[in-house]
């Protein structure tokens, strides 16, 4: 039995990948690089902000790209569109809270992040948990913000659903023991995510109603 729902942001619920590329921009051009493409950004998302910018600056100037980029990151969520829910994320999570579901986040951003797309977004009360990975023990695809999750809503790995866009998520259910719907609407493929076998696969959230209709 189902009792709560626990969900990625970026790619999942949301659509902050073009602030994200500001912001990564941003940073390359303070530091004498080249500007990357959006798609190339949105590809290497995922392992949290630090590892991001290990990927494009290397781990020698990763600290001042750091020092650069979440200032800059914090003033590019708040600008008005730069965070948009993805198609059928609210419908879900308003169908899920009214059929008395928990409902948590389980991010690899900072927690200052996540709460200012959840705040600008709108969805933030109908959260009942919020984790990320700079308050867990180790990021995702280590399972423990997962079960830290479980364990703030009293219940066992059995209990609860995870459902997120990319394989790194895949891999994080599947450590944890928990079941994962992974939805194709972020930065891994529908084949990069069939290849690692999750519970289910969507195409879109708005199919989520009916796996937890069954």
């Amino acid at each position: 039995m189902i009792k709560a729902v626990i969900f990625d942001l970026d790619g999942t619920l949301v659509n902050a990948y073009p602030a994200v590329a500001r912001s990564v921009n941003y940073t390359l051009g303070s530091l004498g690089f080249a500007p990357r493409s959006h798609r190339e950004i949105k590809r290497s998302v995922g392992g949290g902000d630090r590892k991001l910018m290990v990927h494009f600056v290397g781990e020698e100037l990763a600290g001042k790209a750091i020092a650069i980029y979440r200032p800059h990151h914090t003033r590019a969520l708040k600008v008005k569109g730069a965070v948009k829910l993805l198609p059928g994320a609210l419908g879900i999570l308003k169908f899920l809270k009214g059929k008395g579901y928990k409902l948590a986040i389980a991010s690899n951003r900072p927690t200052k992040f996540t709460r200012i797309i959840l705040k600008v977004s709108g969805v933030l009360p109908f959260f009942d948990v919020v984790l990320c990975a700079d308050r867990a023990e180790k990021p995702k695809p280590y399972p423990d913000i997962l079960w830290a999750i479980a364990k703030r809503l009293s219940l066992g790995a059995q209990e609860v659903l995870y459902v997120g866009d990319m394989t790194i998520d895949v891999n994080c259910a599947h450590r944890a023991g928990v079941r994962m719907v992974a939805v194709a609407t972020g930065s891994s493929s529908k084949k990069e995510l069939k290849d690692l076998k999750p519970w289910r696969i969507i195409g879109k959230m708005s199919q989520l109603k009916k796996i937890m209709e069954e």
